[in-house]
């Protein structure tokens, strides 16, 4: 597979690629017959000798997932899909949903079969409503067709799916949160154990899959375990969609294998902008530690990024040049923290209050080198003490960039301020002033 061959991607540019008539013009649902053959076992052993793993973020193997599900009792078991993409600069489920929402539906019902569950959820951000009813129409254009339903295919099989939009909070990104707020409680995290697998969703067997990972399912099935296998990285299988946002020439959202760089991705997306060079960046969102122009030739690989000092995540590549203030980055990214914080726990609800207070007292020119120490000293205490990875997450940008930018953080000390100046930083150019609007 070359970094241009599209696999989930391969119907966006098609006429009208989200309806039923497109998706199965281009083979759509063709994967389903296949496994509606198979016995539930072999689904999960070819998706385990795939080599796929969570494209939420985590990264945990998925098949074996599927196999730590309590053994069938006879009660129901559930499905529940995160569609709840909310991380600063991710913004690769909301397209796939758009463009193509049927094949995430043929991944669930897949999956469904396999870990042999007669119901499954989608949890939507409740903010993309577009993204909610094009889903509403897809599952009632795959129940129309037989695809869901009593009786799936002619075997037996029962499967309906129900599309939840969630109430707009950050915190529904992780897994009990979420499962909490499908349950009508509000949404906060909870200790483990009992895990998913065993006791969760109505206290049942539940398992929680990422948007792009079931939609990875169909191909598997299709094409075979060994034809994902073969793409990407070692440890690392498969492809993936990279989302590039910020100072580069035309952001969206590239498929390619596992294991590629970010100087590949750059070169696909015409570089950074013109008369710029790349300052930092982010290799899964806001809540990976940053890197630098140093680190372009990393492998774009759980272990790779790993072995950089940050974390893949969910591929969400923030690219900023120059031109841009880091200090004033991560003090943006504190206080998205900050106020999507659920106040469960003492470290993350008072720490990340007080972190964005410290980076207010930069901006105005009012910190000191004591404030410096005191936001490692204060991302130290959060550091794995919250009961879910938003706390941690808050930390991340704020001790990598003071690490690889300390000098920038100390001329906000010495200068009284940020010395860079914010209409350079823009990622839309500043629009000039027409004659007569004032100066």
């Amino acid at each position: 597979m070359t970094a241009l061959d599209p696999v989930l991607t391969c119907t966006w540019a098609t006429p009208q690629s989200w309806t039923l008539s497109a998706y199965e013009a281009g083979g759509g649902y063709s994967a389903l017959k296949k496994a509606a053959k198979m016995a539930p076992a072999d689904i999960t052993q070819a998706v385990k000798e795939s080599g796929l793993r969570g494209r939420g973020g985590a990264g945990f193997p998925t098949g074996m997932k599927w196999n730590f599900l309590a053994a069938p009792d006879g009660g129901p078991r559930y499905l529940v899909v995160n569609a709840d993409e909310s991380e600063p600069g991710t913004c690769k489920d909301v397209p796939l949903i758009m463009a193509s929402p049927h094949l995430l539906i043929e991944g669930a019902i897949i999956t469904a079969l396999a870990i042999q569950c007669d119901h499954a959820f989608i949890y939507v951000r409740g903010e993309v409503v577009h993204v909610y009813r094009r889903l509403l129409a897809a599952v009632a254009e795959a129940r129309k067709a037989g695809y869901l339903g009593r009786n799936i295919l002619g075997t037996g099989f029962d499967l309906e799916i129900t599309v939840h939009a969630g109430a707009g909070a950050y915190i529904c990104g992780e897994e009990s949160a979420l499962l909490d707020s499908l349950e009508g409680r509000r949404g906060q995290p909870r200790l483990k154990p009992p895990f998913p697998a065993v006791k969760r969703l109505y206290a049942r067997p539940t398992t929680v899959n990422n948007v792009e990972t079931i939609a990875s399912v169909p191909g598997i099935i299709d094409r075979g375990a060994a034809w994902f296998a073969g793409m990407g990285t070692e440890k690392s299988k498969g492809h993936v969609i990279y989302s590039l946002s910020g100072h580069v020439e035309r952001p969206g959202q590239y498929e390619g294998p596992m294991g590629m760089t970010l100087r590949e991705l750059l070169a696909l997306a015409g570089g950074v902008r013109k008369g710029h060079h790349l300052k930092f960046w982010t290799p899964g969102g806001s809540s990976t530690p940053i890197l630098t122009d140093k680190h372009l030739d990393v492998p774009l690989d759980y272990e790779g990024v790993e072995g950089a000092g940050s974390m893949l995540g969910t591929r969400a590549l923030q690219i900023f040049d120059e031109t841009t203030c880091v200090v004033r980055a991560v003090a943006r990214w504190t206080e998205f923290y900050k106020h999507e914080s659920c106040g469960k726990c003492t470290p993350c609800r008072e720490g990340t209050f007080w972190l964005s207070q410290i980076y207010e007292r930069l901006e105005r020119g009012e910190g000191t080198e004591a404030d410096i120490e005191q936001l490692l000293d204060t991302s130290r205490s959060i550091l794995g003490r919250s009961f879910c990875a938003l706390g941690d997450s808050a930390t991340m940008t704020i001790s990598s960039s003071i690490a690889a930018f300390r000098e920038e953080y100390l001329a906000h000390v010495s200068g009284h301020g940020c010395p860079t100046d914010p209409r350079a930083t823009a990622l839309f150019a500043v629009p000039a002033k027409k004659k007569g609007a004032g100066a």
